[in-house]
This record gives structure tokens, sequence and C-alpha cells, in this order.
């Protein structure tokens, strides 16, 4: 058997407190900072960085060898070879590009031009081999320059070593235009060995300001600056004065607020510190960081996983306030406290459902700073973040997902802020008339055509509701608590009984033809599959609506074995695919534990190692997916050790299976939880039996005061399933009981344009009570089978049953001209169809969100669709509208042609248009096109619009095939 490799620091003695199983105190063997290897995720699409940075520090001073795209959002991708320079911020994960701020390039010459259009620049080639990374280090050698580079970071600043090949020409390029737009910029030599200025730039962040503040080793020559067409100055070459060829230091200070500021963190921070003394301090920051978990396992690898896992998650939020206390406010205005550290770059989407669990049981003080900077940048902004990132709402992502991170802490006993002003916040987010609500609050749920991604928003707006209830509660606030718990409840509104999945409604019908596997605009970065679980506040009653637990579990099996592939438009975040589950997108991160609750923990058992040790690898591709600011790492941690917050704001950790044979987390009340899994291996990954702090464990989850006040649980893991965690008694719940709903009716069959008439079936949910309509503002009667409709009107309808109603739903049916019919010789793509064949002309129209559904979306083909109007007559013009949202891949027809025909359908050109579709906008746009014809005796008209092509080089996509939307085709 193989010696345990047992990780421990020299100050700490893992001796158990409060429980009946010793742990025995152990020497050190080897730091924990040598088990992170910060390569992992810098491949594939994980979308981390190498460099040098503290726990949540301002400053990630790590090299860019990547300007843009997608697999560029970090500046770094371990494909490549060239590096442009070492700027001082940087994003861990996201799917989003900003940051690269204030780039520093040391070189032989002087010379402007980055190298990036395979000219001679001051970049350089390097090598893997000459190149390593340690917490808070990194070092790499220049091939090009003949130039070693080390970084080391304190929080708020930075520090550079450059050993030059001679002492003849030794040149640093500062570049102020790196990466993302430029606003503006200044840069001041003094005196000369000072650099300090600003750049204020554009990107995810609309209007980010950093300031800078550099001091040199040595004295330049006077620098040699690059201005732009407005005389700014956007770079700077400098040629350091130093005969014995001493290495040269450069300290870097960086702030929003001010240059005054970002000097006051480099010398406060750095002073007259070594290079030497800066790394150690970082390592030995980042050792007592790591301690907060300690591990014993005998596979190098898993300990690696799980020590960049855990280093990953303490990478953001980052510290947004100088040392004196001020900081740059979501107003853009200057604030200062001293009561709490102040942060930003909050990707609560993702971190919500992990990440900040963690914080909560390993980060209890910083999760106070956390919420109180939420509750400042709520005074600020008017509104709790969704996305912050430097002083700015970037708009991106769903959900208001810092109410569940509030009530979550404040459910688990974490205080120091203001409650009361917590919950207004939390209760202020979650009225606003924007992203959906306004339909949300009215009808309990979001209608697909009035916003996109319609089933996601209601579904995470219901469980975000939920976390307000609970806050709500346990303050004694019933009249918040009823009203939230019944929003709790309107995911029950999108789900279909006939396919047993969440599904958009289009005017009250099942948006459709329906496919599971469909990636559309209904749904966040996922298809239905991935979204079809998501009711971690009331599983319960989500068994319910799936018809019980076998149903349920049944839904699973087809979950984990469904085909891998997807239909519809292209995501790809949607990777790490076990079936449909993707591990590689939060959607369906609780997944695999929900077995648990249907009596089937074996299962959850079996996938939690096989995602932990298949989809984590020590390995630059090592993340299946983007590493989203510690999401996916915190899945890891939680997981290896052995549970998972499925519901955060329940108290509850779902038990899976441990990765480790031992586990200590040190908690900052002093007391130590150890999770020891007896005889565990790839092969015994089943649980057993269980003991909690020496007394039989039979329930599957823990509860957060368990964790908390300490102790020791105790697996005895197997190679074959146990009964263990079976009983009912022993299962986990989620479960509304008060308050509860009554859902809609929707239009089971029924034309919402039509021609002569439509006949309207009516269907409610089971045991939903009685079904009431009205027409055209009719008095309501009771349903008793199918309505005729014969002109256009509003149909209302509604449930009830006892005392308890639902929504009041209206419904517009258009009567259209029986005598005009539609061909599309082209076939639409099935998630933007729009309604289907009809749909051009139905009398919809849509807006400037192509994602709202009522724009027909056509991929890589030129559009054809032909009129008939049933007999020939006058024509005097004809107007069709297309859609512009080049960010999305629409792009405007290069050319439309109008084509005319008698009753003998031989098509003639009569009219024809270029367009210009290949100009730069950031912005959708609608174009209606009228074309005057003039012509009797015409009843056919044939539209054809030419499609785009291939994407243009300036293009995020370039190469792929464009998109054309086309929607209502009006005659006259």
């Amino acid at each position: 058997m193989k010696k345990l490799i047992v990780l421990f620091l020299y100050y700490s003695l893992f001796i158990s407190c409060n429980n009946s199983e010793n742990v025995t105190p152990a020497v050190k063997v080897k730091s924990l900072t040598s088990h992170v290897n910060t390569f992992i995720g810098t491949g594939g699409h994980g979308h981390t960085y190498p460099g040098a940075t503290l726990p949540f520090g301002m400053v990630q001073l790590s090299p860019d060898t990547r300007l843009d795209g997608w697999d560029g959002c970090s500046g770094y991708h371990y494909s490549d070879d060239f590096i442009y320079g070492f700027s001082h911020t940087h994003l861990s994960g996201t799917g989003v590009s900003d940051y690269g701020d204030v780039l520093l390039m040391p070189t032989n010459e002087m010379i402007f031009n980055n190298g990036a259009d395979g000219n001679k620049g001051y970049g350089s080639k390097f090598s893997h081999d000459k190149e390593e990374a340690s917490p808070g280090f990194y070092k790499v050698h220049l091939d090009d320059n003949d130039i070693d580079v080390e970084l080391t970071v304190t929080k708020r600043a930075g520090m550079h070593q450059y050993n030059y090949p001679s002492a003849e020409n030794q040149w640093l390029i500062l570049d102020l235009e790196h990466r993302d737009k430029l606003l503006d910029s200044k840069i001041i030599a003094q005196p000369s060995n000072i650099l300090r200025g600003y750049r204020h730039s554009k990107a995810w962040a609309e209007d980010q300001r950093l300031f800078f503040d550099i001091e040199f080793s040595h004295h330049y020559e006077p620098a040699n600056l690059l201005v732009d067409s407005t005389n700014k100055p956007v770079k700077a070459a400098i040629k350091f004065i130093n005969p014995t060829n001493e290495p040269v230091f450069a300290k870097v200070g960086i702030s929003a607020v001010d240059a005054e500021g970002a000097k006051k963190n480099r010398e406060q921070e750095i002073g007259s510190k070594t290079f030497t003394q800066l790394k150690t301090e970082a390592n030995e920051i980042w050792e007592q960081q790591l301690s907060k978990i300690v591990i014993e396992s005998n596979n190098e690898d898993y300990i690696t996983n799980f020590y960049t896992a855990l280093y990953h998650t303490m990478l953001a939020p980052n510290v947004y306030q100088d040392v004196d206390g001020r900081y740059r406010g979501m107003d853009l205005n200057i604030h200062e406290t001293q009561e709490f550290d102040y942060y930003t770059v909050f990707s609560l989407w993702d971190t919500y459902r992990a990440a900040h669990p963690l914080y909560t049981i390993i980060e209890q003080d910083r999760t106070t700073d956390f919420i109180n900077t939420m509750l400042a940048k709520y005074d600020e902004g008017g509104i709790l973040p969704i996305w912050d990132l430097s002083a700015n709402y970037t708009g991106c992502m769903i959900g208001y997902h810092g109410a569940p991170v509030v009530a979550d802490a404040y459910l688990k006993g974490i205080g120091g802020f203001d409650a009361e002003k917590a919950l207004e916040a939390m209760k202020y987010s979650a009225t606003r008339n924007h992203l959906g609500l306004r339909s949300y609050k009215r009808k309990g749920f979001i209608p697909v055509e009035e916003e996109s991604e319609s089933v996601s928003k209601t579904l995470e707006y219901a469980y975000d509701d939920w976390t307000i209830a609970q806050m709500a509660k346990k303050m004694g606030n019933t009249s918040d608590y009823q009203t939230y718990s019944k929003r709790a409840q309107y995911y029950k509104n999108l789900f279909n009984p006939e396919t047993n999945f969440f599904q958009g409604r289009l005017n009250n019908t099942w948006f459709g033809p329906f496919d599971p596997f469909e990636v559309n605009f209904n749904y966040t970065e996922a298809n239905a599959w991935q979204y079809s679980l998501y009711v971690p506040q009331d599983i319960s009653g989500l068994i319910t609506l799936m018809g019980g637990r076998d149903n349920f579990k049944a839904h699973l099996d087809q979950l984990f074995s469904a085909k891998t592939e997807t239909s519809g438009r292209n995501q790809a975040d949607i990777t790490g695919l076990i079936g449909q589950y993707a591990h590689g997108n939060e959607p369906s991160h609780h997944m695999a534990y929900l077995y648990n609750f249907v009596n089937h923990p074996q299962r959850t058992q079996e996938l939690t190692h096989q995602i932990l040790t298949e989809l984590y690898t020590n390995a630059p591709n090592g993340i299946s997916g983007n590493e989203d600011c510690g999401q996916m790492s915190a899945w890891f941690v939680f997981s290896s050790l052995g549970f998972y917050p499925v519901t955060p704001g329940s108290n509850q950790y779902i038990i899976g299976a441990p990765l480790f044979p031992k586990a200590t987390i040190n908690l900052e009340n002093g007391k130590q939880f150890t999770v020891v899994a007896k005889n565990s291996s790839n092969n015994n990954k089943y649980i057993a039996s269980a003991s909690l702090n020496g007394k039989p464990l039979s329930r599957t989850f823990l509860k957060h005061d368990e964790i908390i006040n300490g102790g020791t649980l105790v697996f005895n893991m197997n190679h074959s399933p146990s009964d263990w965690g079976k009983k009912d008694s022993e299962i986990p719940s989620t479960e509304i009981k008060d308050h509860p709903i009554l859902t809609p009716p929707h239009i089971e069959k029924g034309n919402i344009a039509f021609k002569n008439e439509t006949e309207v079936t009516l269907k409610n949910a089971p045991d939903n009570g009685t079904v009431y309509y009205s027409l055209d503002l009719g008095k309501f009667k009771e349903y008793t089978g199918p309505v005729k409709i014969s002109e256009s009107t509003s149909l209302k309808t509604y449930s009830q049953k006892g005392e308890l109603k639902s929504s009041v739903l209206t419904t517009r049916f258009n009567k259209i001209d029986w005598n005009l019919s539609i061909v599309l010789e082209t076939p639409f793509a099935n998630e933007y169809s729009a309604g289907g064949a009809h749909a051009l002309i139905d009398g919809v129209r849509g807006t400037k969100d192509f994602r709202t559904g009522a724009w027909q979306g056509y991929w890589g083909k030129d559009v054809v669709a032909t009129i008939n109007r049933s007999s020939p007559k006058l024509v005097k013009e004809i107007s069709i509208n297309f859609l512009e949202d080049q960010g999305s891949w629409i792009f405007f027809p290069t050319e439309v042609q109008v084509y005319v025909a008698g009753a003998d359908k031989k098509f003639r050109l009569s009219r024809q248009r270029k367009i210009e579709a290949s100009e730069k906008n950031d912005k959708p746009n609608l174009k209606k096109m009228t074309f005057s014809i003039n012509k009797p005796n015409i009843q056919y008209i044939k539209i054809v619009a030419k499609n785009f092509g291939k994407l243009p080089e300036w293009h995020l996509g370039y190469g792929g095939d464009a998109w054309i939307f086309v929607d209502e085709i009006e005659l006259r």
C-alpha cells in the first residue's frame, strides 16, 4: 500500500475538536502551494491565467499571449507561443473579455508595434519549457529578446524583475492601447525613474478607469512617447541607464481612484521590500490561505486538482479599494470606507451556486465584506449587482443572484451587515420592470414574445424569490414571506406535463415544434434538458409535477444517458457532456445530486466520482468549461469533500462521495471539521455506512451547523452499492408548503393567425380547478369545450379552485386575408420559427431583440418566399422587415429582389436593391425595405433575400455563416 501524502503546515496541528475520533497530528511534508498548477484551465475553454496574484487581490500580473477572441478572455492561452507583454489586471475564467491594463514589455530596441501583424514588434516568442508559475509568482524567458522576466505581487501592486542579456539597449515599452478600446490616457515621466498616468477604456465594462504609478530601480533616458490622433500619449518607450547590467525592477501600483492612490498602494505595500521578500510573502500568504482545507491522498494528480481548484476559488471577487479606504463606486464617484473591504467582479449567475456557499464555510469574515459591498453598490447604483465589473454594470447574465448570496449567509448566521436594508435591496431588485420582470410579476411567468431567455429567467427568478421569502420569514416579515413564497412557485407555470419539460409560452401556447435537445433563445446557454431540473427551492414540488419519484428518476436516467449532441444554435458553453448533463456550464451543476432526493444515492456517488475524476485533470485543458470566477472549481472542492449545496439558503449539503481518504476544514472559529473516507479508492466509490461524531449517520445530507460546530464525519467506502441512505426518512427534500398557487390554462389547439376561423381548445394542469374565459372584454364564463373564433379578438383565460385563482392571461388572435398564403422555398431554423410557416404574414412584428420569438431566422442561406394572393390584383407596394445584430451573427441581406407574376406563374424581376451589409455596427438595427410596384394583375410575389455569406475578418466568428432574420411581409 502506498504511503499517504500528508499536506500540513508547520504552524498547524490538526487535532479534531468536539469529536469522538482523534485526528493524528502530522508533520509538514510538502508546501501546499507546490501542489497548485496555475496552468490548469489555461488551455481548452477554461479561460484562466497563470500569472501572479494574491487571494481576492486587485492585481493579477500575468502574461498576455492573445489580444481577442473567446478563448482569449483571460489574455493567455496555453496553445500560444508569443507574448505581447505583462499587464496588471486579468479575469479568471469568464466568457467575455476585458482587462489587460497597463502592459509592460522589456525589449532590446525602441519599437512601438506589438508584432500582432506579423511584422517586427516588441512582442517575443516563448516556450513553456522556459516558463514556470506558482501562487504569487510567474517567470518566463523571452526568446526573441533573450530576457528573463519574473513577476510577483502584493494585494494592490506588482513587481517585475528583468534580466537583460547586456548593459546595452535595455528598453521597456509601456502600452496603454493594449487589448480593449482606449477612451482616454495620460503618461507622465516624473522624475526619471517614475512613470505614472491613467487609462480609461471601454470593453465589457463601458467606462473603466484605472490609474498607475511605476517606480523603476534604475533611471532612464528621456522617455519617447507615442501619441494618437488627438495628441493623447498611448505608449512610452524608455531606455534604462544600467552600465553594470544589474537586474531591473519595476514596482507598479494601480488604483481605480487616482494616480496618488496608485502611488500610496505601491509605497505602502511594496515600499523598500525586495523582489525576493515579496515573492516569499506572497507564497506564505497563499500557504496560509490554502491551509483552510487540508487533504491527504496518495494520488498526486488529485492533490494538484484539489489545491488548484481551491486556488481558483480565491481569485475573485477582487478588492477594489485603495489602502486609504477610497474606491470608485457604481456611480463612478469616489467613496471611502474603513468599515469593510470593497470588491468588484461578482460573477453571480455562476458563483451563487457553490463558490459563495463555500465562502460561508471558509471565508465568513470576507462574506460579510462581500455583502456590505453589495449593499454599497445598491446605494451607489440603485440595484444589487448582477455582474459588476470595475464600477460598471455589465448587463450580463440573468436573475438577481445577489439575493441568494445575502440570504444564504444570513440564514447561516453570518452577520455584520444591515439585514433590513439587505431585504429592502433584494426586494427592489425583484420588483423592477426590466428583463421580463414586468410580465413575471403580472402573469406569473415571462412569455416568449416579451423577453428573450424567458424560461431560464422565470425559473431563476423563482429561485431567487424563494431565498427572499426565507429571509423574510426568519425576520418575521409575514407579508413578504407570503408574496415571495407564491412567486417562488412560478416555475410551475412553464411546466408542460405533456413533455415533462419546462417550455416557453408563446401567445399562451407551448413554443414549438419542441425539441429538448435544441439550444434556442428560450434558455440561457442551454437547452430544455439542461434546465429541466432547475427548481432547487422546491424539488418535492417538481417531483410531483413529473408524476412522482419513479418518473423523476426516469427523467434523471434519460438526462445522463441521452445522446450528447445538441441541435439548434451553436453554444460554446455547453461542454463536459454526460448525456445532456453539461458540467461545463452552471445550470447542470446540481443535477448529479438529485438522485438522493428519490432514494438512489448510489447513482449520485457514481456520477460525482465520474465527474471529479474525468472532467477535472492536471493539464492545461483540465477544466471542462469556463472556470467562471471560481464556480467550476468550487464544485470540485465541495464534491471532493463529499457534499454539495444543491439549494443555497436551505442550510443543507447533499452528500455525494468523498474523493480523499481524509480532509480537514480549518474554520475561522478555531474549530475543525474532518471528513474521513475509510477504504477510499477509485473502485471503492460507494458509501457503505457513515457516522458523524461517532454516531451513525443514515441521512444523505449534512446541516450547516454540523460543519461549523466542528467534528468528524466518517464514511466507510465499498466497491459496490449499499442500502445506505435509501429510506424515506434518510433522504433530503426542499418543499414549498405555504401559500400554494394555481397555474393558468394554456391554449392546446387553435391558430393565433387564421383565415376563416379557428377552434380554440384550452387545457388546464391536473387538479387545477375550473377554467374560465372571455372574448373581447366580455363576461367570463366557464370553459366547457372548444371555442370558435372567426374575427380578430382577444381571449382571456384563468383557472380557479376554491379561493385560489391563477393569473389572467390575454391572447390576441389575428384574422389574416383568407386569400393570402405563403410558400417558403428555404427552410427556416426551427429555433427561430416565429410561430411557423405563416409567421411572415401573421401581423406580428419583431423588435430589436431577435430572441423574443417574432423573427424568422435562416442560417447560411438565401431566403426565398413566394406569396400567393389567390387571384390577380393590383399591387402598389410591398415591404419587408430585416434585423441586423452583428454580435449575434445576424446581418442584413446584401441584396433583396422582388419578382412578380400573374396567374401564369411566369416570374419577372420587378425591383431589386443592394445593401451595404458589411459596415460594422455595434447595436441591433431594423431595416424596413419598401418597394414601389404599381402593377395590375399580380397574383404571385417572390421575395429573394441574398445571405451575407461568410462572416468578415473583423468579426468574432470570422469564416462562419451569417444569419438572415426576416419578419412581416406587407402588401398594399
